[in-house]
């Protein structure tokens, strides 16, 4: 169920793999979508699944993750409905935060002595947006000081072939995302470009990424396209 899950003070943080769900063939096994091809029952038996081990009394938020650069507050009831948004904070114990991917950047952040905690989904799109810049100023306002973030599985530089225009793009804005395939092709690092932003911003930085396209282990788009199912972070502070 989890590449990695980690305890820090009062936060519980994870980054989920693919087992451990009821997801038939081909998104076997925890698939965490929102939507897409999957039966809609083993979604939800997935996500069930996954909060009754993670934070079985938690209130779960999570986005309609659009590709952006928007950061939304969570209170302490949750949303409605989930927002269209790439980044989550809150100060609020007892709501876990839940970003998905597959090949995408999740990357979750604390500041566990203010009690305060965030995540953020960083494609391409996002990077160059500024999407986790944003997620840690909206931290700070919320009265973050010594934050720590922690960066997920991801599509590594070596596997994510881009046009040369594409890499000119993104390099114009964050120059630490250039990379080259293992078959000597334009390629982006994502997450090389994602903590180049968060060092930049003073935030600590954990690497606890693998490689989506690589990893059987994990789900990629790259790899499978729309046979691919999605992974997450989850972040929580502990009431």
């Amino acid at each position: 169920m989890y590449l990695q899950r980690t305890t820090l003070g009062p936060v519980d943080l994870a980054f989920t793999d693919r087992f451990g769900g009821v997801s038939g063939v081909p998104f076997d096994e925890l698939n965490l979508a929102r939507d897409g091809a999957d039966d809609p029952l083993a979604r939800a038996e997935n996500h069930r699944r996954l909060m009754a081990d993670f934070a079985p009394d938690d209130v779960l938020v999570d986005l309609e993750q659009v590709h952006g650069a928007d950061v939304v507050t969570a209170p302490a009831a949750g949303f409605p409905r989930s927002p269209a948004a790439d980044g989550v904070a809150t100060g609020e114990a007892g709501v876990t935060l839940l970003v998905r991917a597959a090949d995408c950047v999740p990357v979750l952040l604390a500041d566990p002595a203010a009690g305060l905690v965030a995540a953020a989904h960083s494609g391409r799109p996002g990077l160059a947006a500024g999407v986790v810049p944003r997620t840690v100023e909206r931290l700070r306002e919320l009265g973050a000081t010594d934050l720590t973030a922690w960066i997920g599985p991801y599509v590594c530089g070596s596997c994510y072939e881009v046009p040369p225009e594409l890499q000119a793009q993104v390099a114009a804005v964050v120059p630490e995302a250039v990379a080259t395939t293992s078959w000597g092709t334009p390629s982006l690092d994502i997450g090389a470009g994602v903590r180049a932003q968060l060092e930049q911003a003073g935030v600590k930085v954990v690497d606890l990424a693998v490689c989506t396209r690589t990893s059987v282990d994990l789900y990629s788009y790259r790899r499978d396209g729309a046979r691919a199912g999605r992974h997450a972070g989850l972040i929580r502070v502990r009431p």
